[in-house]
């Protein structure tokens, strides 16, 4: 049985006028203009409960090069649990690409989503690329959003809005991981792009705003290796967990700040505003100890609202 209905929709504007620190990187790309047809991906995902209680994808709308197939429920600890991959059949982003995700988790509904590759953001010398994602949960609904690592090239130039609509008794798991650069690729491209301008937050169903996080990293500007940014670390990921108050507590409380300098791993924790939930940050040198960690992190969430652990990672990933 098919369980997926496909609507085709006209694909959302990402439009990033309003953001200043992007002004300089409007120049027109000379090959193909900003959102040309296979630059601007659109993907619109809806999970709900079927009329036997399981959770499936039953909303399902993109565009390329943006691409999902259909759900799968390999999860040894929730095996009930749909798991997707986000794909790209573009390779890199480059710039004048514009994508959005939606991303609708119905009543009671909940699901696992993630990429099937990292993102590599290629070098830019005109535009930049934008990212905007809408994550909305129904009440009681239960989503972890775990992608690989974003890698930025030299002169990459990138920017991402995410908002996070939940329900008071809904629970998000949404990480994000980001690279320093191609740390091998000839003698190393550590820090060498040109902007990264991340923005994610919170609010209710009823549009009450519960926080807001923006950072914005112009090496240029102030270098990430400076004390207080990132210093000697190369990989840095930031995670946020909305739940309800109780919950938020008991995972604090399972939780450890750390600082391993002899692995040069470390990571620390703290509450969201209006009892939205927690922040978790993680610094390490290679993208696998930090994968480690949030997934650690993602296990206690897991634990402690669903009742089940994150089983070990598949050793290709």
């Amino acid at each position: 049985m098919i369980s997926q209905k496909k609507e085709k929709t006209i694909a959302p504007e990402v439009d990033f006028s309003a953001a200043r620190e992007m002004a300089r990187y409007l120049k027109e790309p000379e090959a193909m203009y900003v959102g040309a047809p296979g630059k601007h991906g659109y993907l619109r995902l809806g999970f709900e409960l079927d009329k036997e209680g399981k959770s499936i994808l039953r909303d399902l709308d993109r565009r390329h090069p943006l691409i999902v197939q259909q759900e799968l429920y390999f999860d040894e600890e929730m095996p009930e649990m749909p798991c997707v991959y986000i794909l790209s059949s573009g390779g890199p982003n480059v710039d004048g690409d514009r994508y959005r995700q939606d991303i609708t988790v119905k009543k009671d509904a909940y699901a696992w989503v993630s990429t099937g590759a990292a993102t590599k953001l290629a070098e830019m010398r005109y535009n930049y690329s934008g990212l905007v994602q809408n994550i909305v949960l129904e009440d009681n609904a239960y989503l972890e959003f775990m992608p690989e690592p974003v890698i930025p090239c030299k002169h990459t130039r990138f920017i991402s809005d995410t908002r996070l609509t939940v329900a008071e008794n809904a629970t998000v798991f949404y990480s994000e991981i980001f690279m320093g650069g191609r740390k091998y690729y000839n003698e190393g491209e550590l820090f060498q792009y040109d902007i990264l301008s991340v923005c994610s937050h919170g609010e209710r169903p009823d549009g009450k705003q519960l926080f807001r996080e923006k950072f914005v990293i112009d090496p240029a500007m102030e270098h990430p290796r400076n004390l207080g940014v990132m210093g000697r670390f190369d990989v840095f990921a930031n995670v946020l967990v909305m739940t309800p108050k109780e919950k938020a507590d008991e995972i604090y409380d399972r939780t450890e700040a750390f600082l391993d300098r002899s692995n040069m791993i470390a990571a620390g924790i703290t509450r969201l505003p209006n009892d939205a939930g927690l922040l978790y940050k993680v610094l390490g040198m290679e993208p696998g100890p930090v994968k480690k960690m949030v997934r650690s992190f993602c296990s206690t969430v897991r634990q402690v609202v669903k009742g089940h652990p994150v089983p070990e990672e598949f050793p290709w990933r």
